[in-house]
């Protein structure tokens, strides 16, 4: 759990740049990025808090086994789902809200028994353990894509 907070709190240090936009690497600005990470993790931990662990049920997913022996979710493969897509406009003071908020619920996670679970859209579902490993590979993955807007 302590890895998914340095990489929450690395991705905090990443407002200062939310305004920063590089075409070659992604079509849109570093917070849009930051704020879909944002949406995507509150979104995962309020849908695996209100799971029964009673209804959790393990089936092989070839893509989830090669994205997590990996370590790495490739780009642009995917397309993320509506609920997660950042509508509003971002500015520093509401990621910085967006953070302390997602800090406070990500302790929820310290509650929860091991087969409670969310549904990916891709692999299908994750039990609390991969949950917070896809939580880390998504947060990796945003961050990754920022430095690179950054860099360019």
């Amino acid at each position: 759990m302590t890895q998914l907070t340095a990489l929450i709190n690395e991705l905090e240090t990443k407002i200062a740049h939310c305004e920063k936009i590089n075409t070659s690497v992604s079509k849109t600005a570093v917070g849009w990025h930051i704020q879909h990470s944002l949406l995507v993790a509150l979104q995962i931990i309020n849908s695996v808090e209100k799971s029964n662990p009673a209804d959790y049920k393990f089936k092989f997913s070839l893509l989830k086994f090669i994205v997590y022996t990996r370590n790495k979710i490739p780009r642009g493969k995917a397309k993320a789902p509506d609920r997660v897509m950042p509508k509003e406009t971002f500015n520093a003071d509401v990621l910085k809200k967006d953070f302390e908020l997602l800090k406070n619920r990500i302790e929820v996670l310290h509650t929860l028994e091991p087969r409670h679970f969310f549904t990916h859209p891709y692999f299908g579902n994750l039990n609390l353990k991969d949950t917070i490993k896809m939580l880390k590979l998504h947060t990796k993955h945003h961050i990754n894509i920022i430095n690179d807007i950054i860099k360019g």
